[in-house]
């Protein structure tokens, strides 16, 4: 990088001159000396927590990152934000919480940075809302920082009795607990998949949502490439995040904002990356709300053509065989990012927070010779990419499937309605869904969840049960896990709550699922559905005072990225 600029300009007016003395007196009261106050400081975003794996090995991971801004002549300063499991709370009213956390850890990392004048910013991220919760906020605040995540899981290893092992994730876990239901596995197999799952911190290990916004991040360039993919507990960890470190300082130093980063071109990236490697529908959801924070036209409707000229290349969970660990190894995304730039499927000259461009990134891609993981373009496991955004009479407004983890392209079925989670999940262990049924489940978007739920508990327990497995579709004005596989459609907008098409479904009507002709259609005429809705009228909200209420007054559609305004 060239062209250096002061890269104290923010900091100074917090730190500098004798009007600031009480200030310092505060700052080097808990630790900090009259040399570090005149240096670049940098703040560092922190979402540990101990609920849950995947954030919790993050303050060793602050502490690699501090000491690679000092070796940088830098000072760091860490806070912490708020974080919610995903995993642990998935199948109960506390799930609600974590796409509302989203927009709580956006908040308050702006705040914290507005309220302190950092020079800099790095966020340390590790799950599927504080991910995009970082980068949103390094939008607003448009100050140099990048977005570091904690690393995936290692594979959990479950014994066999032949005394090998079986590699496995936590959707096994999920999956095995509708199977347990069913009667299909005993409490000791169920204990065994339990125990054997997670066997450290780390986010989850599949191409669920937090892998797939951590690979979001490289190819928006706003997380440094390859670094981004080094597991939870490497033995490389360490250094990757005081190279973050060091990252930070060199963009404080050249004025490298965001804003520079996060593109129309990166968002479109960012998305082929997701349809390559069979991410999670989140992934449409999250981009919308970034592409809003960085003030960039990007709307639902831009997805599909992505989609369709991106061939799905990755063989990885819940679709494929292989975890995060086993893509990093086969070469990362360094290596992805050679076979699409070479496809001309990405913009290489989008620049990163390395200071290089995506493309010049590439050049130094190495792949092991003879890895599963990472297919070449012109032998894909699928010739169109992962995700695919549906309308229709059903879904006017777009609502969003992922054909990375099924052959059906096509189902016409019978409604089952439920107007909740916890009532479907209920049906599906009590053995009341058949084959060919298409599960609706509505009142758990945005607005009227509020939240918009994932429904992996639900989804998992039909996977678990093999009569179901191949043969039932669901749909929902919720959301789905990154693990979630199946014919399964989620976002549908608009939502049940605001009087949506989805609201007029009746139990027993005919539901068309046509992937290939993008539409989810109630097979009602026209007139029928417009006299069931001038007859709806919209539920009380679950939540009458405090955060939930707060975000149900102000949360978008979730054809809009489900932001807050």
């Amino acid at each position: 990088m060239s062209n250096e600029i002061d890269p104290k300009k923010h900091s100074r007016i917090l730190t500098e001159g004798p009007s600031r003395a009480a200030a310092r007196s505060y700052l080097r009261g808990v630790g900090f000396s009259k040399e570090d106050l005149h240096k670049p400081i940098i703040g560092i975003a922190n979402t540990w927590t101990e609920i849950g794996p995947c954030n919790f090995h993050l303050r060793q991971v602050a502490e690699a990152v501090k000491q690679g801004v000092r070796e940088a002549g830098g000072t760091p300063m860490e806070f912490n934000t708020v974080t919610i499991s995903d995993g642990i709370t998935m199948g109960t009213e506390g799930m609600k919480a974590s796409l509302i956390s989203r927009e709580v850890i956006a908040d308050s990392i702006e705040l914290v940075a507005r309220g302190n004048s950092f020079d800099g910013l790095i966020c340390i991220a590790g799950c599927d809302k504080n991910m995009p919760a970082a980068i949103m906020a390094l939008g607003r605040l448009d100050i140099p920082g990048l977005m570091l995540y904690g690393g995936s899981i290692a594979p959990g290893k479950l014994p066999q009795p032949d005394g090998t092992t079986k590699e496995i994730t936590i959707l096994q876990v999920f999956e095995g607990m509708g199977s347990h239901a069913a009667g299909k596995i005993n409490n000791d197999e169920l204990e065994a998949l339990e125990a054997a799952a997670c066997p450290g911190p780390g986010a989850c290990g599949g191409q669920f949502t937090a892998n797939t916004m951590a690979m979001a991040g490289e190819f928006l360039g706003i997380s440094p490439i390859q670094i981004t993919g080094v597991p939870a507990m490497s033995a490389d960890k360490a250094a990757a995040s005081r190279e973050a470190g060091r990252l930070v300082m060199e963009l404080a130093k050249n004025d490298l904002r965001p804003s520079k980063i996060v593109t129309r071109k990166a968002i479109e990236n960012a998305y082929v990356s997701a349809c390559a490697s069979g991410g999670s529908t989140n992934a449409v959801l999250h981009l919308l709300a970034i592409a809003r924070e960085y003030n960039i036209p990007f709307i639902i409707d831009d997805f599909n053509a992505i989609s369709d000229r991106t061939p799905h290349i990755c063989d990885l969970s819940p679709g494929g065989k292989y975890a995060a660990k086993d893509y990093q190894d086969a070469g990362g995304s360094r290596l992805l990012a050679k076979r699409l730039l070479d496809a001309g499927l990405i913009d290489g000259s989008q620049i990163t927070v390395t200071g290089k461009t995506l493309a010049e990134e590439a050049v130094h891609a190495v792949e092991t010779p003879n890895q599963p993981v990472i297919y070449p373009i012109e032998h894909p496991l699928k010739p169109t990419g992962g995700l695919v955004i549906l309308k229709g009479n059903l879904s006017p407004d777009g609502s969003v499937v992922k054909v990375a983890g099924h052959e059906r392209l096509n189902h016409t079925g019978p409604a089952r309605v439920f107007n909740s989670e916890d009532a479907c999940h209920a049906a599906v262990e009590a053995g009341k869904i058949n084959p060919n049924d298409v599960c609706v489940i509505r009142y758990e978007g945005p607005r009227g969840g509020p939240g918009m739920r994932e429904m992996l508990a639900v989804t998992a327990a039909i996977k678990g049960i093999p009569e179901l497995s191949e043969t039932v579709a669901l749909l929902t004005d919720g959301r789905f896990s990154g693990a979630t596989r199946g014919l399964m459609v989620g976002h549908v907008a608009p939502e049940a709550q605001l009087g949506g098409p989805i609201a007029a479904v009746r139990e027993g009507d005919m539901i068309t699922f046509d992937i290939p002709n993008r539409e989810l259609r109630l097979d009602v005429p026209a007139e029928e559905i417009a006299a069931r809705l001038k007859s709806w009228k919209a539920p009380e909200p679950r939540y009458k005072r405090g955060v939930f209420a707060k975000y149900t007054n102000s949360v978008s559609s979730a054809s809009e990225g489900a932001i807050t305004t």
